[in-house]
Protein backbone atom coordinates (compact mmCIF):
# COMPACT_ATOMS: atom_id res chain seq x y z
CA UNK A 1 0.00 0.00 0.00
CA UNK A 2 1.14 3.54 -0.71
CA UNK A 3 1.58 5.67 2.39
CA UNK A 4 3.30 8.94 3.19
CA UNK A 5 7.04 8.94 3.60
CA UNK A 6 6.56 10.58 6.99
CA UNK A 7 4.82 7.45 8.23
CA UNK A 8 7.68 5.22 7.06
CA UNK A 9 10.46 7.43 8.39
CA UNK A 10 8.91 8.10 11.78
CA UNK A 11 8.69 4.35 12.31
CA UNK A 12 12.29 4.04 11.16
CA UNK A 13 13.37 6.74 13.61
CA UNK A 14 11.66 4.89 16.45
CA UNK A 15 13.07 1.54 15.36
CA UNK A 16 16.63 2.60 14.63
CA UNK A 17 16.79 1.60 10.96
CA UNK A 18 16.71 3.30 7.55
CA UNK A 19 14.39 2.87 4.58
CA UNK A 20 15.88 2.41 1.12
CA UNK A 21 14.83 5.05 -1.41
CA UNK A 22 15.31 3.46 -4.83
CA UNK A 23 15.34 5.56 -7.97
CA UNK A 24 13.15 4.00 -10.66
CA UNK A 25 13.14 4.61 -14.40
CA UNK A 26 10.86 1.91 -15.90
CA UNK A 27 7.80 0.00 -14.82
CA UNK A 28 10.02 -3.05 -14.37
CA UNK A 29 12.12 -1.22 -11.78
CA UNK A 30 8.96 -0.16 -9.94
CA UNK A 31 7.94 -3.81 -9.79
CA UNK A 32 11.46 -4.76 -8.66
CA UNK A 33 11.10 -2.37 -5.71
CA UNK A 34 7.86 -4.00 -4.61
CA UNK A 35 9.27 -7.51 -5.12
CA UNK A 36 12.43 -6.72 -3.14
CA UNK A 37 10.39 -5.21 -0.30
CA UNK A 38 7.96 -8.14 -0.30
CA UNK A 39 10.80 -10.65 -0.27
CA UNK A 40 12.51 -8.91 2.65
CA UNK A 41 9.26 -7.89 4.40
CA UNK A 42 10.47 -4.31 4.38
CA UNK A 43 9.16 -0.81 3.67
CA UNK A 44 10.49 0.92 0.56
CA UNK A 45 10.50 4.37 -1.01
CA UNK A 46 10.00 4.49 -4.77
CA UNK A 47 11.82 7.60 -5.93
CA UNK A 48 11.33 9.38 -9.26
CA UNK A 49 13.28 12.37 -10.51
CA UNK A 50 11.53 14.97 -12.69
CA UNK A 51 13.54 13.67 -15.67
CA UNK A 52 11.72 10.33 -15.98
CA UNK A 53 8.16 9.56 -17.06
CA UNK A 54 6.63 10.35 -13.67
CA UNK A 55 3.05 9.92 -14.85
CA UNK A 56 3.69 6.40 -16.18
CA UNK A 57 5.70 5.37 -13.14
CA UNK A 58 2.98 6.65 -10.82
CA UNK A 59 0.45 4.46 -12.63
CA UNK A 60 2.83 1.51 -12.34
CA UNK A 61 3.21 2.13 -8.61
CA UNK A 62 -0.58 2.14 -8.17
CA UNK A 63 -0.85 -1.12 -10.08
CA UNK A 64 1.86 -2.90 -8.08
CA UNK A 65 0.58 -1.65 -4.73
CA UNK A 66 -2.55 -3.69 -5.48
CA UNK A 67 -0.43 -6.72 -6.37
CA UNK A 68 1.74 -6.36 -3.25
CA UNK A 69 -0.64 -4.97 -0.60
CA UNK A 70 1.66 -6.18 2.18
CA UNK A 71 4.39 -3.70 1.16
CA UNK A 72 4.30 -0.25 2.80
CA UNK A 73 5.70 2.06 0.15
CA UNK A 74 5.97 5.78 -0.49
CA UNK A 75 5.96 7.28 -3.98
CA UNK A 76 8.47 10.09 -3.78
CA UNK A 77 9.58 12.97 -6.00
CA UNK A 78 13.38 13.01 -5.76
CA UNK A 79 15.25 16.27 -6.35
CA UNK A 80 12.42 18.38 -7.63
CA UNK A 81 14.15 21.53 -8.79
CA UNK A 82 11.21 23.84 -9.33
CA UNK A 83 7.84 24.38 -7.69
CA UNK A 84 6.29 23.13 -10.95
CA UNK A 85 7.96 19.74 -10.34
CA UNK A 86 6.18 19.55 -6.99
CA UNK A 87 2.85 20.43 -8.58
CA UNK A 88 3.37 17.78 -11.24
CA UNK A 89 4.07 15.13 -8.59
CA UNK A 90 1.00 16.13 -6.60
CA UNK A 91 -1.16 15.81 -9.70
CA UNK A 92 0.30 12.32 -10.27
CA UNK A 93 -0.68 11.19 -6.78
CA UNK A 94 2.77 11.07 -5.20
CA UNK A 95 2.73 10.64 -1.43
CA UNK A 96 5.97 12.54 -0.86
CA UNK A 97 7.92 15.30 -2.61
CA UNK A 98 11.34 16.87 -2.36
CA UNK A 99 12.04 20.42 -3.40
CA UNK A 100 15.79 20.78 -3.65
CA UNK A 101 16.84 24.41 -3.34
CA UNK A 102 20.07 23.56 -1.53
CA UNK A 103 22.24 25.66 -3.84
CA UNK A 104 20.37 28.84 -2.90
CA UNK A 105 21.19 31.08 0.06
CA UNK A 106 19.55 30.00 3.31
CA UNK A 107 16.67 32.48 3.28
CA UNK A 108 15.77 31.74 -0.33
CA UNK A 109 15.87 28.01 0.37
CA UNK A 110 13.52 28.51 3.33
CA UNK A 111 11.10 30.64 1.30
CA UNK A 112 10.87 28.18 -1.60
CA UNK A 113 10.52 25.12 0.61
CA UNK A 114 7.89 26.77 2.81
CA UNK A 115 5.73 27.32 -0.28
CA UNK A 116 6.09 23.66 -1.29
CA UNK A 117 5.21 22.54 2.23
CA UNK A 118 2.05 24.66 2.20
CA UNK A 119 0.88 23.07 -1.06
CA UNK A 120 1.84 19.50 -0.21
CA UNK A 121 0.53 19.46 3.33
CA UNK A 122 -2.80 20.76 2.09
CA UNK A 123 -3.31 17.40 0.33
CA UNK A 124 -1.64 15.22 2.96
CA UNK A 125 1.71 14.80 1.21
CA UNK A 126 5.11 14.66 2.96
CA UNK A 127 7.91 17.11 2.10
CA UNK A 128 11.67 16.64 2.14
CA UNK A 129 14.23 19.41 1.66
CA UNK A 130 18.01 19.63 1.67
CA UNK A 131 20.21 21.89 3.76
CA UNK A 132 23.85 22.02 2.79
CA UNK A 133 24.52 20.55 -0.63
CA UNK A 134 25.42 17.02 -1.72
CA UNK A 135 27.54 17.42 -4.84
CA UNK A 136 28.68 15.18 -7.69
CA UNK A 137 31.06 12.27 -7.23
CA UNK A 138 33.20 13.38 -10.17
CA UNK A 139 34.02 16.58 -8.24
CA UNK A 140 34.33 14.89 -4.86
CA UNK A 141 37.96 15.72 -4.11
CA UNK A 142 37.32 19.42 -4.71
CA UNK A 143 33.84 19.81 -3.22
CA UNK A 144 33.58 17.17 -0.48
CA UNK A 145 33.55 19.55 2.47
CA UNK A 146 32.34 22.77 0.85
CA UNK A 147 28.63 21.96 1.07
CA UNK A 148 28.40 20.34 4.48
CA UNK A 149 25.24 21.10 6.46
CA UNK A 150 25.76 23.75 9.12
CA UNK A 151 24.48 22.38 12.41
CA UNK A 152 23.61 25.85 13.69
CA UNK A 153 21.10 26.26 10.82
CA UNK A 154 19.47 22.83 10.73
CA UNK A 155 16.95 23.03 13.58
CA UNK A 156 15.83 26.53 12.59
CA UNK A 157 15.41 25.46 8.96
CA UNK A 158 13.04 22.68 9.98
CA UNK A 159 11.05 25.02 12.21
CA UNK A 160 10.81 27.76 9.59
CA UNK A 161 9.81 25.49 6.72
CA UNK A 162 7.74 22.78 8.41
CA UNK A 163 9.45 20.00 6.43
CA UNK A 164 8.87 16.37 7.40
CA UNK A 165 12.37 15.12 6.56
CA UNK A 166 15.74 16.81 6.11
CA UNK A 167 18.46 15.71 3.72
CA UNK A 168 21.84 16.55 5.23
CA UNK A 169 25.27 16.84 3.63
CA UNK A 170 27.82 14.97 5.74
CA UNK A 171 30.33 13.86 3.12
CA UNK A 172 28.49 11.66 0.62
CA UNK A 173 28.18 12.48 -3.07
CA UNK A 174 25.93 11.67 -6.02
CA UNK A 175 27.16 9.24 -8.65
CA UNK A 176 30.54 7.53 -8.77
CA UNK A 177 33.10 8.89 -6.32
CA UNK A 178 36.36 10.31 -7.56
CA UNK A 179 38.36 9.53 -4.46
CA UNK A 180 37.49 7.68 -1.29
CA UNK A 181 34.22 8.48 0.52
CA UNK A 182 34.73 10.19 3.86
CA UNK A 183 31.71 10.81 6.08
CA UNK A 184 31.73 13.36 8.88
CA UNK A 185 30.15 11.18 11.56
CA UNK A 186 30.70 13.76 14.27
CA UNK A 187 28.61 16.27 12.35
CA UNK A 188 25.93 13.64 11.66
CA UNK A 189 25.75 12.77 15.35
CA UNK A 190 25.28 16.44 16.25
CA UNK A 191 22.60 16.91 13.59
CA UNK A 192 20.75 13.84 14.79
CA UNK A 193 20.59 15.27 18.29
CA UNK A 194 19.50 18.73 17.12
CA UNK A 195 17.00 18.00 14.34
CA UNK A 196 13.56 16.68 15.40
CA UNK A 197 12.53 15.23 12.01
CA UNK A 198 13.94 12.14 10.25
CA UNK A 199 17.27 12.63 8.48
CA UNK A 200 18.04 11.66 4.89
CA UNK A 201 21.36 10.64 3.32
CA UNK A 202 21.73 11.23 -0.40
CA UNK A 203 24.45 9.50 -2.39
CA UNK A 204 24.28 6.05 -0.82
CA UNK A 205 25.77 4.25 -3.83
CA UNK A 206 29.48 3.36 -3.64
CA UNK A 207 29.72 4.70 -0.10
CA UNK A 208 30.45 1.35 1.56
CA UNK A 209 28.31 -0.89 3.73
CA UNK A 210 30.18 -0.19 6.96
CA UNK A 211 29.84 3.58 6.53
CA UNK A 212 26.14 3.29 5.73
CA UNK A 213 25.50 1.07 8.73
CA UNK A 214 27.24 3.59 10.97
CA UNK A 215 25.23 6.43 9.44
CA UNK A 216 22.04 4.53 10.30
CA UNK A 217 23.27 3.94 13.83
CA UNK A 218 23.88 7.69 14.19
CA UNK A 219 20.40 8.71 13.07
CA UNK A 220 19.84 8.42 9.30
CA UNK A 221 16.35 7.13 8.45
CA UNK A 222 16.35 7.27 4.63
CA UNK A 223 19.18 6.46 2.22
CA UNK A 224 18.93 7.30 -1.47
CA UNK A 225 20.15 4.80 -4.05
CA UNK A 226 20.43 5.35 -7.78
CA UNK A 227 23.84 4.69 -9.36
CA UNK A 228 24.33 1.21 -7.91
CA UNK A 229 20.82 0.17 -8.92
CA UNK A 230 21.02 1.39 -12.52
CA UNK A 231 24.52 -0.05 -12.88
CA UNK A 232 23.39 -3.50 -11.79
CA UNK A 233 20.36 -3.23 -14.08
CA UNK A 234 22.61 -2.61 -17.07
CA UNK A 235 24.97 -5.39 -16.01
CA UNK A 236 22.03 -7.78 -15.91
CA UNK A 237 21.01 -6.85 -19.45
CA UNK A 238 24.61 -7.16 -20.67
CA UNK A 239 25.05 -10.57 -19.05
CA UNK A 240 21.93 -11.81 -20.82
CA UNK A 241 23.27 -10.58 -24.16
CA UNK A 242 26.63 -12.24 -23.59
CA UNK A 243 25.09 -15.63 -22.81
CA UNK A 244 22.68 -15.75 -25.78
CA UNK A 245 22.95 -15.68 -29.54
CA UNK A 246 24.45 -12.38 -30.73
CA UNK A 247 22.15 -9.61 -31.87
CA UNK A 248 24.68 -7.92 -34.15
CA UNK A 249 27.75 -8.95 -36.13
CA UNK A 250 31.05 -7.08 -36.02
CA UNK A 251 29.85 -4.60 -38.63
CA UNK A 252 26.82 -3.69 -36.54
CA UNK A 253 24.31 -5.51 -38.74
CA UNK A 254 21.40 -7.16 -36.94
CA UNK A 255 21.84 -10.93 -37.30
CA UNK A 256 19.62 -12.38 -34.57
CA UNK A 257 16.99 -14.60 -36.22
CA UNK A 258 14.86 -15.46 -33.19
CA UNK A 259 11.87 -13.59 -31.81
CA UNK A 260 13.32 -10.18 -31.03
CA UNK A 261 10.39 -9.10 -28.90
CA UNK A 262 10.89 -12.10 -26.64
CA UNK A 263 14.63 -11.46 -26.58
CA UNK A 264 14.13 -7.82 -25.55
CA UNK A 265 11.63 -8.78 -22.86
CA UNK A 266 13.96 -11.42 -21.41
CA UNK A 267 16.97 -9.08 -21.45
CA UNK A 268 15.09 -6.31 -19.63
CA UNK A 269 13.72 -8.83 -17.14
CA UNK A 270 17.28 -9.88 -16.28
CA UNK A 271 18.13 -6.24 -15.72
CA UNK A 272 15.21 -5.88 -13.31
CA UNK A 273 16.26 -9.06 -11.48
CA UNK A 274 19.75 -7.65 -10.95
CA UNK A 275 18.23 -4.36 -9.75
CA UNK A 276 16.05 -6.25 -7.27
CA UNK A 277 18.96 -8.32 -5.99
CA UNK A 278 21.15 -5.35 -5.05
CA UNK A 279 18.19 -3.49 -3.56
CA UNK A 280 17.52 -6.48 -1.31
CA UNK A 281 21.15 -6.34 -0.20
CA UNK A 282 20.82 -2.69 0.77
CA UNK A 283 17.57 -3.37 2.63
CA UNK A 284 19.49 -5.82 4.81
CA UNK A 285 22.35 -3.36 5.28
CA UNK A 286 19.95 -0.60 6.37
CA UNK A 287 18.32 -2.84 8.95
CA UNK A 288 14.80 -2.56 7.52
CA UNK A 289 14.30 -6.24 6.75
CA UNK A 290 11.25 -7.53 8.60
CA UNK A 291 10.03 -4.03 9.41
CA UNK A 292 7.04 -3.98 7.07
CA UNK A 293 4.65 -4.60 9.92
CA UNK A 294 5.91 -1.63 11.93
Amino acid sequence: MLVTMKELLCRAKEGGYAVAAANVFTGRTVEACFKAAAERKAPVIIACTPYVQMEELALAARMYERKYPQVPAALHLDHGKEYEDVQRALRCGFTSVMLDKSTLPYKENVKAVREAVRAAHAVGVTVEAELGHVGKGAEYEETRDSGLTRKEEAKGFVEETGVDALAVAVGTSHGVYKGRPHLNFELLNELSREVPVPLVLHGGSNTGEDKLKKAVDLGIQKINLSTDLSTEYLKGVKKFEETNDPLFDESGALVYTGNRTVYANQALSKGAEAYQEILEKYIRVFGSEGKALG
